[in-house]
């Protein structure tokens, strides 16, 4: 290191380090009689040596492989760089065998304990010799114990997670009060819900638990020290461990994602991100065999609690770990001398920080010449990129979740006693509604169906009310899997003052006096083992839209965003509505895109956030507006008739002339007689599956996900029942059911060779085409309305997204001058946000709707929309797993303040591929299509990295891509860069590339078991995304996105008013205000921005790191008017 780097004075010699002397050897250093560790006992001495100055020792006292560690070597051979500074090592023999009168005498003692280190003997030498001590001894006592470190935390005013102390010690009983409950523990009248963390108090011990809850999936994550490359494993154990004194502390979700922080002195820290063990388990490791880890920058409440701990533990040396969740930072362990492992900045910046404290300390005293150094700032430099390529800076998608089973219910009226004890017992009076979704819970249901039925097969007179088929169906649904999950069944209990008002098309009983409680049962809708497949999958090829990459991830595509998120330059967030088959999907999605292995219950737990607060994600579909309830009535009374369709209907069922929905009106005919054709078809499909239950051989058939033959009639004969109503007319609601039933009949149980099984497929699907999308807005304003309804909080927060993308503070942001010692990571100032929206159909139709028919462009002046727009009118289905994608770019060569300076692009995939869709199915004009001039501008910018380096030449590749394991696309160059690049000036029309597969991997679940999809072999294939549009400005953008929520706020001003004139008049209200007011708690103003300039404005030049940093979520960002966290 340089005079200039700031070691004045460093001598430019053989570098003075010892392994150990005596103390005649010690005064001939002191004196200046050095000798080199090489011929220390040699009786030849080199002149060149010999200095005249008094040299300062510098003795390092710990356990040998500790001092021989590769940091400790290079650190060491920094600090003897220090003219007047001489490091001795201290044999491990001496420090575990000699006496501490023995010990190498020293003037500065590095000393630290480790497994099998004598702290006591050290304590002893510093008593006896009194040198300057970096690290304090007596304090590495506490550190040890995880009890004292956390209440010396606490002392100091440091944030940490929630705890509790469990102390199993006979003479302290009081403190040893431990409650186990399912789903939570209370220690020492502390509850901590799951999931929470069990840590030994003993920090020897590395054995940390994370205890998951059963809506989860339950189970625990076991935390070890490293071995091999695995830092921790999934276990189905839910339960405490029940021997030994432990810490019960909070979870907390910090995105997969550690924080190492190393201190050397108050004034210098170092921080790392890692990924997080309790993850997957997986370490991720370098070429030499490192964990790997990249610095990130500390903001300034972080660096002030470095200060503290490193001054609280009087530790100059310094390991903790901070957890960065909610905005706040947590420390959750200290662990005293630590070095950063393979950093070469460390290394220097290590040393000059020790060797200036010990010269600071010692020089005075021994009369050395000696100055502190002044240091030059240091100034970040950012690679930008140039010319007309731009940056990617945000990827927001709304995706639909993956296959699941069939929704189904069952309603009961029931009047036993045991009923209205357990109604009662969870307080279920307090409302009039009770819902039941706890294992236990359900497992109390369950036992009295068991012994109603009992009592029923012993006495077949006696008065329980309950029809024995319900309480069958009833017990054999809460009873299938063995277990209850309690995320894919649920009982509501609703009382009923006066009995139930009147029968359902199931009851035939006439109705009785007195209270009782309508019981319905909901199961179903669970995420499928192909489903979880097809969100991994899209996850894995998620990937591809983010450019580039090399190094360890060279081999298979995707590769520039797991370098990208490996690197923590990705500011990554996903939410999921609260419905158990999206949280799965969401789960699954992130294991494929970040390449993560083991269980889903852990990625679920710590990367998926549930955002059903002011209705983001989640709707309630029991609670319809008013407009509706318009839609529907007039969709049942159209398809009443019995008569083709006559253009008269066409007008009214298909204002927007869809070709979609023209042609199932076509295909469809006469609506009436397609109904009749579908109820005979059922019927006939449930006759042959009774024919099936009689025949032994396939009394015990296992379905497809575990579903008997029984239940599979059981689902189609309650279909038969309420298809066709006792007046003889159709319940048209029914329709999309029965869709949804024999689409998973068709995919996953075809192997049973149901005849008609097809037709029916094809008879429901027409009637389905028109009647789900339909039942969101038949007109254009009815769908508008509808829309933004349903997901105008949805939209806020998109446009908040796009908004924040450049604020300063990051979530984990790299630190700028890191890339003079990098392996590689070019533009560490440079992030890409990105969040993920997972949720259900209506979501989908809605968000669609609204980019649709909101006005975003005038499809008679736009060429590209207006063929954007005939692709999505031909789109039969918003499938499991469609995708809406927002991507946002930056050209750096733009003024800040230019519309010019942002881009945005829109994509659309429709999602799975239903059967036989291949001949009809409509095409797009494939991914972020390119004119061959922008092609060619791009191939000539060969200094920087973009997706062909990782995909073949995008003139060429006209067919969708296959996603392997292992890419068999061949690099075209080497590249440093990691900048996300875009063509300024792109063109609709020209060559194009498909991004997404075209088929899909066969499901390991199913390999094993032989069964099948897709034709009983794979996993049906998901349509590629197809770009609607990739020349917007975002100011474009956010004024459309404002117009949306003004718009709806104005909607809704004018329907509260016109319903307190209602009210007012005394007229009978529509059910509209309850709706409304649920709606309008959810909606704000759009977010102020500063007339001064636009919001898009930077703070700072291109090249600053402030102008290209994501926002975190930290308590200094603007507050927005949602409860909802804004991130």
């Amino acid at each position: 290191m340089s005079k200039s780097a700031g070691q004045e004075g460093v001598h430019s010699k053989v570098p003075q380090f010892l392994v150990g002397f005596e103390d005649n050897e010690y005064k001939e250093v002191c004196s200046g009689n050095m000798r080199n560790s090489s011929d220390l006992y040699d009786e030849e001495e080199d002149e060149d040596d010999l200095a005249s100055e008094r040299q300062i020792v510098v003795g390092i006292c710990s356990m040998m492989k500790k001092s021989n560690s590769k940091p400790m070597t290079q650190i060491m051979e920094r600090l003897c760089k220090f003219e007047y500074i001489t490091v001795v090592i201290f044999p491990e023999d001496v420090i575990l065998n000699e006496p501490v009168e023995k010990w190498p005498l020293c003037d500065c003692l590095i000393s630290f304990h480790s497994k099998g280190f004598p702290l006591d003997k050290a304590v002893s030498y510093a008593k006896l010799r009194n040198p300057l001590l970096i690290n304090d001894l007596n304090m590495q006592y506490f550190i040890q114990d995880r009890r004292e470190v956390y209440r010396i935390l606490q002392e100091e005013g440091i944030d940490l997670p929630r705890y509790a102390v469990l102390n199993r010690d006979p003479d302290r009983p009081e403190e040893c009060n431990l409650v186990e409950g399912e789903d939570h523990v209370e220690v020492n009248g502390e509850v901590f819900h799951k999931p929470f963390v069990e840590k030994p108090v003993c920090a020897e011990d590395h054995n940390v638990y994370i205890y998951y809850p059963t809506s989860a999936g339950g189970g625990s994550q076991r935390l070890f020290r490293k071995i091999g490359s695995r830092s921790s494993v999934y276990s189905a154990e839910s339960t405490v461990r029940k021997t030994g004194s432990y810490i019960y502390e909070e979870f907390m979700p910090t995105d997969g994602t550690d924080v190492k922080v190393y201190t050397v002195g108050p004034d210098y820290a170092h921080a790392e991100a890692r990924k997080s063990p309790a993850l997957d388990g997986k370490v991720e490791r370098d070429s030499e065999g490192k964990e790997i880890r990249y610095p990130v920058m500390l903001t300034a409440m972080e660096k002030l609690v470095a200060r503290k701990v490193c001054l609280a533990f009087k530790q100059t040396v310094c390991g903790f770990d901070l957890l960065r969740a909610n905005g706040h930072s947590f420390v959750c362990d200290v662990n005293g001398f630590s070095f950063v492992k393979n950093s070469m900045k460390y290394y220097d910046d290590c040393a000059k920080v020790l060797g200036n404290m010990v010269m600071r300390e010692l020089a005075p005293q021994f009369h050395i010449p000696w100055s502190i150094p002044m240091e030059a700032e240091d100034i970040p430099i950012v690679p930008t990129t140039s010319g007309t390529m731009m940056e990617l800076r945000c990827v927001i998608a709304v995706i639909r979740h993956g296959d699941r089973t069939p929704k189904q219910k069952m309603k009961m009226e029931v009047r036993n006693a045991l009923f209205f004890d357990l109604f009662e017992k969870y307080g279920g009076y307090k409302t009039g509604k009770l819902k039941l979704k706890k294992p236990k819970q359900l497992q109390e249901v369950l036992d009295i169906a068991r012994q109603l039925l009992a009592e029923l097969g012993q006495h077949n007179d006696c008065e329980i009310e309950e029809k024995k088929s319900k309480l069958e169906q009833l017990k054999t649904v809460l009873e299938m899997y063995g277990h209850f999950s309690g995320i894919n069944r649920k009982v509501q209990l609703t009382y009923l003052p006066n009995g139930q008002p009147k029968a359902s098309s199931e009851e035939e009983d006439s109705l009785k006096e007195g209270p009782s409680l309508l019981l319905v049962l909901k199961w179903g809708g669970e995420l499928t083992p192909a489903g979880r497949v097809q969100a991994e999958e899209l996850g894995r090829a998620f990937r591809c839209m983010y450019p580039g990459g090399q190094g360890d991830y060279a081999g298979f595509p995707g590769c520039g965003l797991l370098r990208l998120h490996s690197t923590y330059r990705h500011d990554l967030k996903i939410y999921a509505s609260d419905e158990g088959r999206v949280q799965m999907t969401a789960a699954a999605f992130a294991k494929g895109l970040l390449a993560l292995e083991g269980e889903l219950t852990p990625i679920l737990v710590q990367m998926v956030k549930s955002a059903n607060m002011n209705g983001l994600l989640d709707s309630d579909s029991d609670s319809l507006t008013d407009c509706q309830q318009r839609v529907k009535a007039r969709l049942h009374e159209i398809m009443q008739k019995d008569q083709d369709f006559t253009g008269d209907d066409y007008q009214k069922l298909a204002p927007t002339s869809s070709p979609s929905l023209v042609n199932s009106m076509k295909s469809i005919g006469n609506p009436v007689k397609t109904c009749d054709q579908v109820y005979a078809l059922i019927q006939s499909l449930t006759c042959q599956i009774r024919k099936r239950l009689e025949d032994p051989k396939s009394a015990n058939l296992q379905l497809y996900h575990s579903e008997t033959l029984e239940l599979m009639l059981q689902r189609w004969s309650k279909l038969e029942r309420d298809f066709r109503m006792k007046s003889g007319r159709y319940d048209i609601s029914k329709i999309p059911d029965i869709y949804d039933c024999v689409k998973y009949d068709t995919q996953h149980n075809s192997s049973l060779g149901l005849e008609n099984m097809l037709e029916l497929f094809r008879l429901s699907r027409a009637l389905a085409d028109i009647i789900i999308p339909q039942e969101y807005g038949i007109s254009k304003l009815e769908k508008l309305d509808i829309a933004s309804a349903y997901c105008l909080p949805l939209i806020k927060k998109i446009q908040l997204d796009l908004q924040r993308t450049h604020e300063d503070e990051a979530v984990n942001k790299l630190h700028p001058l890191w890339f003079r010692y990098s392996r590689g990571v070019m533009s560490p100032g440079r992030h890409v946000r990105t969040r993920l929206y997972f949720t259900s159909e209506s979501h989908v139709h809605s968000l669609l709707s609204i980019f649709r028919y909101g006005g975003l462009l005038n499809e008679e002046k736009d060429e590209q929309w207006k063929q954007a727009m005939d692709y999505l009118s031909a789109v039969t289905e918003l499938n499991y797993m469609t995708q809406i994608v927002i991507m946002l770019y930056e050209d750096n060569n733009k003024d800040p303040s230019s519309e010019e300076r942002f881009h945005v692009e829109l994509h659309f995939s429709p999602g799975v591929k239903g059967c036989r869709d291949e001949e009809n199915a409509p095409m797009g004009f494939g991914f972020r299509p390119a004119s061959v001039e922008n092609q060619e501008k791009q191939e000539d910018l060969g200094s920087l990295e973009d997706l062909s380096q990782d995909e073949p030449d995008r003139a060429v590749l006209t067919e969708p891509l296959s996603i392997h394991k292992k890419s068999p696309l061949v690099r075209s160059r080497k590249a440093g860069s990691m900048e996300v690049l875009s063509e300024s000036n792109i063109s609709s029309r020209g060559a194009s590339y498909r991004l997404f597969p075209s088929c899909s991997r066969q499901s390991p679940e199913i390999k094993s078991s032989g069964l099948g999809f897709e034709g009983c072999s794979m996993v049906p294939s998901i349509y590629p995304l197809e770009t609607l549009h990739n020349s917007l400005s975002l100011k474009q953008v956010d004024e459309f996105l404002n117009k949306v929520c003004e718009s709806r706020s104005d909607t809704l001003a004018k329907t509260l008013k016109s319903l307190s004139a209602m009210f007012e008049s005394q007229i009978q209200p529509s059910s509209e205000p309850e709706n409304t007011a649920r709606s309008s708690s959810s909606i704000a103003p759009p977010p102020q921005q500063q007339p001064s300039r636009p919001f898009w404005y930077t703070s700072g030049p291109p090249s600053t790191v402030s102008s290209s940093e994501p926002s975190s979520p930290s308590a200094a960002e603007p507050s927005s008017s949602f409860t909802f966290n804004t991130e």
